[in-house]
């Protein structure tokens, strides 16, 4: 059985605007309920579990409920971090939907995952511990310790950039999360990459440029353009 934990809990700080944005709207309907759709449409998701701040769990609901989103079997509280929001999830999950044996992850913010990229990162789950989607890096890379002067000079063909969503054996990606400390959970940047420390196999799949997280208003705007056309 295969879950999808939905993180809805950003603020969305950097947009500047008066909600998180993947609660702006886009059309007739918020920009989670984009995300909501495809998992809900795909036939390898069993259930759903959306985490989400307490402040808007009633307008998440009435979305859900008024957009036919009939997957979802539980809510989690968004956590201090990203990483708490995923912990809160996995225990929802756990609570929720007990015979998961692959849960993955994605943001509420990026609407336009494909179908080809969720059922990869399925197979990548089963066939190894996990999988993400990643896209090749286009530019130079250099790392600076003091954003003055070059540090080091990156091989880029060996440099991947990470999306969403994220794929785990849940028990096992469950397991992790229930062993470590707080602190090593806040201090965790991405998804995969408390697992990959803790010897779980993530596989990397071919993500997409499409798959995109709104973030800053010129994403809004490609978004919207994308809805549109």
């Amino acid at each position: 059985m295969n879950t999808a934990i939905i993180l809805a809990g950003g603020v969305g700080s950097r947009m500047g605007v008066d909600r998180p944005k993947q609660y702006l709207m886009v059309g007739d309907k918020p920009i989670i309920v984009y995300c909501l759709e495809i998992f809900e449409k795909h036939n390898e998701i069993d259930n759903v579990v959306i985490v989400v701040s307490d402040e808007w769990k009633d307008y998440v609901e009435e979305n859900v409920e008024k957009f036919g989103i009939s997957k979802v079997c539980g809510y989690a509280p968004a956590g201090e971090t990203r990483q708490h929001s995923i912990y809160n999830g996995l225990k929802s999950t756990e609570k929720n939907a007990p015979d998961t044996t692959v849960c993955i992850i994605h943001d509420a913010a990026r609407p336009l995952v494909s179908d080809k990229i969720i059922s990869d990162c399925l197979l990548g789950a089963v066939e190894d511990d996990g999988a993400m989607p990643v896209i090749t890096v286009k530019d130079t890379v250099y790392q600076s310790k003091d954003g003055k002067s070059i540090y080091k000079l990156l091989k880029r063909s060996e440099l991947f950039a990470g999306q969403a969503p994220e794929s785990f054996k849940f028990r096992e990606y469950l397991d992790i999360h229930n062993s470590v400390t707080d602190e090593e959970i806040a201090s965790t940047a991405g998804s995969s990459e408390i697992a990959y420390r803790h010897g779980m196999k993530i596989r990397l799949v071919e993500g997409s440029e499409r798959n995109f997280k709104i973030t800053t208003i010129e994403d809004l705007e490609t978004f919207e353009t994308i809805i549109n056309s």
